[in-house]
């Protein structure tokens, strides 16, 4: 029993560690595609 609750507490943090990568980069990818729109309209700055 102990065994089957380790193994569940390892993939479920190895899980959540994945989330988090996944997450930061879907933000970084939606940072990037908000500058890209912000230069084509020339509002940069301002």
């Amino acid at each position: 029993m102990t065994g089957k609750l380790a193994l569940a507490t390892a993939l479920i943090g190895a899980l959540a560690l994945s989330a988090c990568n996944t997450v930061e980069g879907a933000g970084k990818d939606l940072k990037s595609a908000g500058s890209a729109v912000e230069s084509a309209s020339g509002q940069k700055g301002k």
